[in-house]
Order: structure tokens, then sequence, then C-alpha cells
């Protein structure tokens, strides 16, 4: 299917944004700048723009003037507020990236898991870990349970490659909503055994429950981060409580 058009201009932008042809806090283009060096009507450039605003590049200023507002890390940053996988997470930010399965198995929910996870009591599950290696150190532990009835036919192979891909391109399914939790928890025997941890005891977990657009719940989460090497984003707005 071909990319839509304010899709590619909305990446355009971005990558300009990130090599800092647009620094932060200049002014961005006008809409009348923008459209005539794209050639695309006012329509879908502000499709671009709002992608722009919604990721947190720029933002609305006075006389309808955009401010670039992005700001970049030395560090990966994983977006709290968005749902990706670790590759397209991965190729954003420009690292190389590696997925060992280290456990992948066939299981029950029991009375414990199914409190924990919001999965349903006694369903069939694929119970996946995996070591996330980017730049060539270890340094995402994840632990992925899917029911087994919306994801038929997992496999080791495909957990190494991508299983969102899988998912969305080979079973159709639109993946709609995930509720997270981020904790600091002290590092476990897994953790310390299949981490590049060195001197730290303890990481970040980030915990989900995934939902697709029927609303059923196909996915529960734990990702386990090394402390040194990430941060989490999100961009807020403040809503009007008047």
């Amino acid at each position: 299917m071909p990319t839509a058009k304010y899709e590619s201009i909305y990446e355009d932008m971005k990558q300009k944004i990130e090599e800092d042809l647009y620094p932060s806090e200049a002014v961005f283009p006008s809409e009348s700048e923008l459209t005539a060096a794209y050639a695309c009507s006012r329509a879908t450039l502000r499709r671009a723009l709002a992608r722009l605003i919604e990721h947190g590049y720029i933002q609305a200023g006075q006389g309808r003037r955009m401010r670039v507002i992005y700001q970049p890390t030395e560090q990966n940053e994983f977006m709290i507020g968005g749902i990706e996988s670790f590759r397209e997470a991965a190729a954003r930010n420009h690292f190389q990236a590696v997925t060992r399965v280290v456990h992948f198995a066939e299981d029950v929910v029991d009375q414990k898991t199914a409190e924990k996870t919001g999965l349903p009591l006694g369903s069939a599950i694929y119970d996946v870990r995996r070591i996330r290696y980017l730049e060539g150190k270890a340094l995402i532990l994840d632990i992925n349970l899917f029911l087994r009835e919306a994801v038929p036919d997992l496999t080791p192979e495909i957990a190494a490659h991508s299983i969102y891909d899988y998912i969305e391109n080979d079973l159709g399914m639109t993946i709609v909503t995930s509720r997270r939790r981020m904790t600091v928890e002290r590092a476990g025997v897994l953790d310390m055994r299949w981490l590049e941890m060195g001197d730290y005891n303890c990481l970040a977990v980030v915990s989900g429950r995934t939902y697709n657009a029927e609303g059923v719940q196909f996915e529960y989460t734990q990702s386990r981060h090394h402390p040194e090497y990430f941060c989490f984003e999100d961009t807020a707005v403040r809503r009007n409580v008047r």
C-alpha cells in the first residue's frame, strides 16, 4: 500500500528537525512556505503538522506560527504515550538492534497470572521472553504473554523478528490501545543473568495490557530496562478544566 502524502511529509519534516536543520526553539516555516515546498494542499500539510505536534516536535504559537520544541537526547527514547515495537523504537533512534529469544512456551493462565495480567483465567497463551540488544549490549528483558486464540501460530522465529509486524501484516489485527504502568524495581535473578547490569541493582519496568480493535486484551507485557541507557518520553497537553 503506498504511503499517504501527509505521512511522507511528516517523516521528512521530522528527520529535518532531528538532524537540527530546524533547531530547537526556532520558528518553523509558515504553512504557505511548506505547502509550496512540498507541493501539497493545506489540508495535507496540516495533517502532517498535527502529527509533529502530537509527537512533541513542534508547538503552535501566536499567529498560527509553529515553534520547534524537540529536544535531542543521547539516550534511547521509548514512548510511554505511543504504541511501537522494539524494532520501530530502535530504528527511530538510529540504533542497531538485535533480538534473542531465550524462552518460548505454551501455557494456560492460572489464577495468579490472571490477577496480575488481566488475561482470562484458563485461556491458552504463548509465554515469550526476549533479550533486546542495542549496539551489541543486552539492555532490555521483555516478558510477553499473548492469547493464543488472538495470535495463533506464533513461533520463536516470528518472536525474534517482530511479533507486532506479524500481528498487523499477517493476521490483519488492528492494535488500538495499551494501558501502561512504569515502576522502578530491584533486579531479579533473570535480570542479572541476561542483562549487562554492571553495578546497577534496579531497572525501569514498563508493564502493559494491549487491546485490539474489538476491545480484546491480547497481550500482557513486562519490559525490563537497564536504567543507564534509557529514558521514557511522552508529550503532555493540559486540558481546559473549566
